[in-house]
């Protein structure tokens, strides 16, 4: 039944954090002990919360290949602040544009995993123009450019890059909403349209972040600057209150 279900996967969702906590702690002491840099794989948003929420022997810097990166490498050791982190850069293009289908995140991830490589040694992929530019560990860079030929039913060309080109990233946009109060379900009510059912749902589900870190008071209220992540949606950054109305809502800059 469903209950047992739920049981069974949280089970496993707890198993599998203590498995990762015990890795951040063996590569965090590793750091301190041998006086350098180690590094994690890949990291979800889920395990970046996981991270945040210990204390460990060594200072530890998340970072995805540019800012803002969802999937993030932790870097663990006394100098992590100017670790050289082993990412690489890949563009996958179609062979002929005119010809392509019409590629999506999914078309890319699918044609990925079927090389047989393991999703955490994937970061974030980006699209543009029908091009997909992958973030990924050094270790696998080399056998992705050489045997990624096709993506969905298209065939593509892989290669190296020293970083995402100039406005790979689209630039935020500002917006202003009235809400009724700065709690951080009415802002994600807000900023994405949705109704307070849809927002209980998302906590439910454990698919809100602040600053990567796992949220799950709705009542909680951010500070100005932090960065709301909610996951299927994208993610907003909270700016500050500009005012209020005649009817004492609050003016909020996103």
């Amino acid at each position: 039944g469903g209950p047992g279900i739920a049981r069974t996967v949280c089970e496993f969702s707890g198993s599998f954090m203590n498995f990762m906590q015990k890795r951040f702690e063996e590569l965090s002491s590793r750091a301190a002990q041998r006086y350098y840099t180690a590094f994690s794989d890949f990291l979800t948003m889920e395990e970046q919360s996981e991270l945040l929420s210990l204390r460990l022997e060594s200072p530890f810097k998340l970072f995805g290949g540019y800012e803002g990166a969802e999937r993030c490498v932790a870097a663990f050791g006394e100098d992590c602040e100017n670790a050289d982190f082993p990412i690489s850069y890949i563009k996958i293009e179609p062979v002929a544009k005119k010809f392509a289908d019409k590629l999506t995140h999914r078309d890319f991830l699918g044609s990925l995993m079927n090389l047989g490589i393991k999703r955490e040694t994937l970061g974030d992929i980006i699209i543009k123009d029908n091009t997909g530019y992958l973030i990924c560990l050094d270790t696998v860079a080399d056998f992705i450019a050489n045997d990624l030929t096709r993506v969905k039913h298209t065939s593509v060309k892989c290669n190296a890059v020293s970083a995402l080109p100039e406005g790979m990233q689209s630039e935020p946009q500002e917006q202003e909403e009235i809400v009724a109060s700065l709690r951080i379900d009415v802002l994600t009510a807000a900023v994405y349209n949705l109704s307070r059912n849809a927002v209980k749902e998302l906590f439910n589900q454990r698919k809100i972040f602040v600053n990567s870190a796992l949220c799950e008071n709705f009542s909680f209220i951010p500070k100005e600057g932090d960065v709301i992540s909610v996951r299927g949606k994208g993610r907003f950054k909270y700016g500050e209150t500009l005012g209020k109305t005649k009817k004492g809502r609050l003016i909020v800059q996103f």
